[in-house]
């Protein structure tokens, strides 16, 4: 590999390359028997599904450990059961193939269970993303009006403070029991009810069809604004089983998968779960994950694997070092977002035998993966994709002589677009006006359809890639996209702004972008930081409340009346180059203050745990 100057990796040599395949040679024939064997089961088939596979492994490893927990584990055949119950008390309910129930859970075994009954029956789960509260979460619940609302007690208070804004009135409403301390008010405790139900196969699962949406899970995507649907289809999740759990990583019923991840994210339900269920292995799951309680969890649950995505890592490396923390049976990593500052210490202190990164869209076309195992990089893609030329600053795509994009040089950074064909279909949003606006269209000829990841990757040569940078009006923060419309919105509202920008700016020691703010006062209105501070948390999801608020007279504009946000990122929270007001909301803080010196030396040092 070749490097920049003090930095990692970027571009692949030809003996690096050569290195890597040999090195997975022993399991080429077995990768390429299970990747021609999955492709026959989503090829020929039309009728499979999630649920139709629980059924199969169900049969196959019934005493297998599915799912382990803090709050228990339920063998296969006790998921599947419970998954039949759920399915038969949705069907009671009048739900059919092709409707919408909504679940709103914690990390637990019967958020998993409810996810699999949904798909027996054909009915459409519906996953809130539980860190999401005010507009967010009212918007989620109604953008797909469940036929059937299915809350755990955990969830009952922050649903109740959004209630009045969700629209319930062709919707049964019920609750599934936790701790059983929240006494439900307007609300049906269905716990018994669902208990009672027949725990038989229910026989509607072999008529669902792998072209069937199986789940909504709702993100913000690269263009802003309040979430949106990314349609989950049986055919999607069904291929992440045999190319996560047979091409990509070596899964053997006796292994667990540790997945510390909201199972509301895509890389819970369509990268760490499917491999383990293809394979009769177990997952293990937590309601929150936990930097302290991280190997003590593999430990306890005999982990082999473990999903990721960046941030965690780096909160894992930034706990204390013990002389055996790679002593575990912890061996293969999966996710993305693994920084290269921290790729090979996370490697070295945990023992990491191989590192699977990839990169993928919740609702994107294809997947990056590194089965090569790589260091740095987020692999290749089998489907037709292309690095192109982009214009950071007037924020578009360069266009060649002819009208047409230009593909970026080995080592050049560009913007990364991938096929959309019969065989690589985007199915887009729930919103059909937010899937077409992410469609490329005669990018290298006429008539050529292509989807737009929004994110800058770097071409390391050989086809593969190295993750860049993230475009558009959305960062991530903690792991969290942060829509910066949304964002705007709530600032904008409150008295004393006559108008906002939000922009995600680099922290050191972190990963992804913090939230930056510039914002036009009005003059006919006092503006009182500590009132912001608290609408801004009551409004917004924790990770989306911005850290920094600058004060400008007015702002750059494009020609198309975008406010340039490039030179506002490039400074910062640098008191030395914001000449106006500058604030920060520091750790524990309950307003914003200036940001000092001395406090820009802090943050520049590490020193604020934000």
């Amino acid at each position: 590999m070749s490097t920049q100057p003090g930095k990692s990796p970027t571009t692949l040599s030809t003996s690096e390359f050569l290195l890597k395949t040999f090195e997975i040679a022993p399991r080429l024939p077995s990768m390429i028997f299970n990747l021609i064997k999955g492709l026959k089961s989503i090829g020929g088939k039309t009728n499979n599904s999630w649920g139709l596979e629980l059924e199969r492994i169900a049969a196959q490893y019934p005493q297998n450990t599915a799912v382990k927990s803090p709050d228990g584990a339920l063998t296969y055949r006790e998921l599947n059961e419970r998954a039949n119950r759920f399915a038969h008390y949705l069907i009671s309910k009048g739900v059919s193939r092709g409707d919408i129930v909504t679940l709103c859970f914690e990390n637990r075994p019967e958020l998993l269970a409810a996810y699999c009954g949904c798909s027996k029956v054909g009915a459409i789960a519906s996953l809130i993303n539980t860190n999401q509260r005010g507009d967010s979460l009212v918007h989620s619940f109604n953008l797909n009006r469940g036929k059937v609302v299915l809350i755990g007690e955990e969830c009952c208070e922050f649903f109740n403070e959004a209630r009045a804004g969700i629209d319930l009135s062709r919707s049964t409403l019920g609750m599934l029991r936790d701790t059983g301390q929240f006494q439900p008010q307007d609300i049906t405790d269905i716990t018994s009810e669902v208990e009672r139900q027949n725990g038989a196969n229910p026989s509607t699962t072999k008529s669902v069809a792998l072209k069937d949406t199986m789940a909504y899970v709702y993100t913000s995507g690269t263009t802003g604004g309040l979430p949106k649907a990314a349609v989950i289809i049986n055919k999607r999740a069904l291929s992440a089983m045999f190319w996560f759990g047979k091409f990509v990583m070596p899964v053997k019923p006796t292994d667990t998968i540790y997945i510390p991840l909201p199972f509301f994210h895509t890389n819970a339900i369509t990268v760490g779960w499917p491999p383990a269920l293809y394979n009769g292995a177990a997952v293990a799951l937590r309601r929150k994950f936990s930097a302290s309680k991280f190997l003590d969890d593999v430990r306890q649950f005999q982990a082999t694997h473990f999903i990721y995505v960046g941030e965690v890592c780096r909160y894992l490396m930034a706990t204390p070092a013990k002389p055996d923390d790679h002593q575990t049976t912890l061996k293969y990593i999966c996710g993305n977002g693994l920084r290269p500052d921290i790729w090979m210490p996370f490697k070295k202190r945990f023992g990491i035998e191989k590192i699977y990164e990839f990169y993928g869209a919740a609702e994107g076309v294809g997947v990056f993966t590194n089965f090569l195992n790589i260091d740095y990089s987020v692999g290749t893609s089998v489907t037709p994709f292309a690095i192109v030329a982009y214009d950071t600053e007037n924020d578009r795509p360069v266009k060649g002589e002819k009208g047409f994009l230009k593909k970026v040089g080995k080592g050049e950074t560009g913007l990364l677009i991938m096929e959309i064909s019969e065989k690589t279909p985007f199915p887009g949003y729930s919103d059909k006006k937010k899937t077409e606006e992410k469609i490329f269209r005669n990018v290298f000829r006429k008539g050529d359809l292509w989807f737009n990841t929004g994110d800058m990757l770097r071409n390391m040569g050989f086809r593969h890639a190295q993750f860049a940078d993230r475009l558009g009006d959305t960062f991530r923060w903690k792991g969290e996209n942060v829509a910066t419309q949304e964002v705007e919105k709530a600032i904008d509202t409150f008295p004393g702004v006559k108008q906002s920008a939000v922009y995600g700016i680099s922290l050191p020691g972190s990963d992804g972008k913090a939230g930056m703010a510039a914002v036009i006062r009005d003059e006919n209105a006092p503006l009182d930081l500590s009132g912001l501070v608290a609408h801004l948390k009551t409004s917004l999801p924790k990770y989306a409340v911005p850290l920094f608020i600058r004060f400008v007279p007015d702002f750059e504009w494009t020609a198309t009346h975008k406010i340039k946000k490039t030179t506002l990122k490039n400074e910062a929270y640098d008191p030395e180059r914001v000449r106006e007001e500058l604030y920060v909301l520091l750790p524990g803080n309950e307003t914003y203050v200036p940001v000092s010196e001395e406090i820009h030396r802090n943050i520049t040092a590490g020193t604020y745990k934000f």
